[in-house]
């Protein structure tokens, strides 16, 4: 029996390099549209409303497959969903290449959405049974801030490659890309550490399957957890992988390379918030407050960039960064949301949280997209004031998800380790 406080070596050498690889896939693809939106726009004659849609398909795909995914995790294990999973992204990075139209993007937005379906969660259960207690946000601060490699290839690199070679050409190498990735990730990763007897496979029928959905549906305060996770994530992507690039092109006049580069300082900023917010549950013993101050640390800035007309193109990059630094705290989240059921609804349990968190980055794209399209669309681009409510709307959503929350218990690391 392995020692439940140490880290595995096998762990540090295989299973965490592995979870940031199948991770940072995924965070690139749904960042992808920020940096090439304009260009995607013009070569596929796309609308607000049709971007919005697409960014958004990718996130209705994962919000679909989360239930699923769940029971699978639960009845064949992490590691072959989310192995077999990739084959889909695979197809979807494909279509991307080819699409002619905004239907067709669309479409393969959604396969890719399938295709990543398991790999955020597939993190959160791998490191769960692997480490769990108290260490699981420090854990999943290590996988998340790797993870965003992903966004930092989807700035500056995904822009410098669609120069170069076309950004058809750039999608059917990533197609490569995460082939391999989840050959290797089959190949190396395994559901339990060493030493560990593994759970015996659910074979629960349709009727249990049901029951435990119910059960996991039933746990006290899991709305308050939905409510937050709902907007805290989404109000980031939203911004970074969808109208980050155009609003810094409509209104500031920066170039493909020069929105690479702003967007490449947001992810940036994402790896230093993620690493910041990853301990501090241990050092506060609370998730709760974490969570409260993060989001009006969010909120505060989507005022500032919603209530601010004309801001120099400094201090509106410098909110935009800070946007990226301060929403990172969406991670306590999914630890207070783990935290609430046992070991074999865990499965279940965790995609349910993450139901909330794709409805969200699903929903918030199109809702921002539609009030984008209500304004006209010059040479120029969109206006200043079709950005400027399209943030303060991601602010009021977010402000009401987080004041149900607050309702709520706190969820203690430390109190966790000693049951």
């Amino acid at each position: 029996m392995t020692d439940p406080h140490a880290i595995p070596v096998r762990a540090t050498m295989t299973l965490l390099p592995m979870l940031a690889a199948i991770t940072i896939v995924s965070q690139f693809f749904r960042t992808s549209l920020g940096v090439i939106a304009p260009e995607l726009i013009q070569d596929l004659s796309l609308s607000p409303a049709m971007l919005g849609l697409a960014n958004g398909s990718f996130y209705i795909a994962l919000f679909v497959a989360q239930i699923p995914v769940g029971i699978l995790f639960d009845r064949i294990g992490t590691r072959r969903t989310v192995a077999w999973l990739t084959g889909i992204a695979v197809a979807g990075a494909l279509l991307h290449a080819v699409a002619r139209n905004g239907e067709e993007l669309v479409a393969a937005r959604l396969l890719l959405g399938l295709g990543c379906g398991g790999s955020f969660m597939g993190a959160v259960m791998l490191s769960s049974r692997w480490f769990g207690g108290d260490r699981l946000s420090m854990v999943l601060s290590w996988v998340f801030s790797l993870s965003q490699i992903g966004t930092l290839l989807a700035a500056t690199p995904l822009a410098a490659s669609a120069d170069l070679f076309g950004w058809r050409w750039t999608f059917a190498g990533t197609a490569i890309v995460t082939g391999l990735t989840g050959a290797v990730f089959y190949l190396l990763v395994r559901d339990d550490p060493p030493g560990r007897p593994a759970p015996p496979p659910s074979k629960d029928g349709f009727g249990d399957i049901l029951r435990g959905l119910m059960a996991v549906w039933k746990t006290p305060h899991l709305s308050r957890i939905l409510a937050v996770h709902t907007f805290a994530y989404a109000s980031q992507s939203t911004v970074l992988g969808l109208w980050g690039g155009p609003y810094l092109h409509d209104i500031h006049g920066l170039d493909a390379v020069g929105r690479g580069n702003v967007l490449l300082a947001m992810g940036a900023a994402q790896i230093a918030g993620i690493l910041s917010f990853g301990p501090l549950d241990r050092v506060f013993n609370t998730r709760k407050w974490l969570v409260a101050a993060g989001a009006a640390g969010t909120i505060a800035v989507l005022l500032a960039l919603a209530l601010l007309k004309s801001p120099p193109a400094w201090f509106a990059i410098s909110l935009l960064v800070l946007l990226c630094f301060v929403t990172t705290y969406s991670l306590v989240i999914v630890a207070h949301g783990r935290s609430l059921f046992p070991d074999h609804l865990a499965g279940r349990g965790i995609t349910t949280v993450n139901l909330a968190q794709v409805f969200g980055c699903a929903f918030l794209p199109v809702a921002t997209g539609a009030i984008v399209n209500a304004f006209p669309n010059t040479s120029a681009g969109y206006t200043e004031d079709a950005y400027r409510l399209a943030f303060g709307f991601i602010a009021l959503c977010l402000a009401l998800g987080c004041a149900w929350y607050l309702g709520g218990p706190d969820s203690k690391p430390k109190r966790l380790t000693k049951r």
